[in-house]
């Protein structure tokens, strides 16, 4: 006779090795999509140029597996950057050339800025349809607002992949690492921050959270003024 326990557990264990190999995919994901910088500088003088290159082309396709085994490959935008950046690291281990691994910051804030820019030429700009998430009845003032953060967030990543791209041609590697793993992200930071500080101060909405409670007892003077 047979234990249905024991058997539920052998149904069970398969699926142990896969969700270990899912989890580990989301953190290669995640290290390479936030860590780039650092881990070229470190990989780089621990292994040389063609190590550290095969060794980030093995995070990145580590990082994929989760969506191969979805059945999903991302948007076409998304897509293309990763086919992109695997053949600049393929070039890199091939001519043993640390340079063409500068260019992954600089290529992330161009299809950023494809996305944004492209989406105001239809009818719902990319910042509204993240709005629309939370707020449905959006006004025609708000509506306007998205339309003007959109463009905001464009030019942030014109300038943006400027200053990266400048920085890995003519910059010392500590400039380019200090900038696109640091001070970028300090930078987006604080975008966003101004951004939601104005856009409470202009529409309220305020939610109950301890940052919402403290704008409204800021701004809510301001707004009735």
């Amino acid at each position: 006779m047979t234990d249905p326990r024991r058997d539920a557990a052998r149904q069970a264990a398969p699926g142990r090795p896969a969700d270990a190999l899912w989890a580990l995919s989301r953190a290669a994901q995640a290290l390479f999509a936030l860590g780039y910088p650092l881990l070229v500088v470190v990989a780089s003088a621990s292994f040389g140029a063609r190590g550290a290159a095969l060794a980030l082309l093995a995070v990145l396709v580590v990082g994929r597996l989760h969506r191969l085994r979805g059945g999903r490959t991302g948007t076409g935008v998304t897509a293309g950057l990763v086919a992109v950046v695997a053949a600049l690291l393929a070039l890199a281990a091939v001519l043993d050339d640390t340079r063409y691994m500068l260019a992954y910051p600089a290529l992330v804030n161009g299809a950023l800025l494809w996305q944004f820019a492209s989406s105001l030429r239809g009818e719902q700009p990319i910042v509204e349809r993240f709005a629309r998430l939370q707020v449905r009845d959006l006004t025609p003032a708000e509506v306007r607002y998205c339309r003007t953060v959109t463009l905001v967030w464009s030019g942030f990543f014109v300038a943006n992949g400027t200053a990266a791209a400048v920085l890995a041609v003519a910059a010392p590697r500590s400039w380019w690492a200090t900038y696109t793993g640091i001070v970028s992200y300090l930078l987006v930071a604080a975008l966003f921050g101004a951004e939601y500080v104005v856009r409470k101060a202009r529409f309220g909405r305020y939610g109950r959270g301890p940052v919402d409670r403290l704008l409204a007892h800021l701004l809510a003077p301001t707004r009735s003024s």
